[in-house]
């Protein structure tokens, strides 16, 4: 089965709509990037790709992936920069992000979640790990949509709006 990769022409779906969680692979390495797409191709989701850190930032804001799978050590923006720009805008803050790297020295995961990772998973991946904590981001910050869904319509009906 062949990872469907988005061009980048699609709009963002409407907020509530339930839709395939969408997954863009910020890696330089090719190798890294079909390892990758193998672990994920059994799962249902679409996959982008970007191969630097520009890449990656324009990708995010045409395509709005779910959970950027984000190595650190990219050319143009390291993914610790690109952890941060997402985190300080407000239409991508919310975007899950799981940094992925050679790197494995605890400044490094102190780095990286200093940065605004959601979590961190070092080199060699172990499929069943990625998997796991893939869909774990994905839950986690669904689970946070509804329930800010829930706030903003309790804040909604206290004002008399609805």
């Amino acid at each position: 089965m062949q990872p469907s990769v988005n061009s980048g022409t699609t709009q963002a779906p409407a907020p509530g709509t339930p839709t395939t969680p969408r997954v863009l692979i910020a890696d330089d390495n090719p190798q890294g990037v079909e390892l990758l797409e193998a672990y994920l191709s059994a799962s249902d989701y679409e996959i982008a790709t970007a191969s630097d850190g520009d890449e990656t930032l324009r990708k995010v804001k045409q395509w709005h992936p779910d959970l950027i799978l984000l190595d650190i050590m990219m050319p143009k923006i390291s993914g610790f920069e690109v952890c941060k720009r997402l985190r300080a805008d407000p239409a991508t803050q919310d975007i899950a992000v799981l940094m992925i790297t050679a790197l494995d020295q605890p400044s490094d995961i102190e780095r990286a979640v200093e940065a605004g990772t959601d979590d961190f998973l070092t080199k060699p991946i172990n499929k069943s790990e990625l998997l796991l904590r893939v869909r774990s981001v994905l839950k986690s910050r669904m689970n946070k949509r509804e329930l800010d869904r829930a706030l903003a319509y309790i804040e909604a009906v206290e004002r008399g709006e609805r």
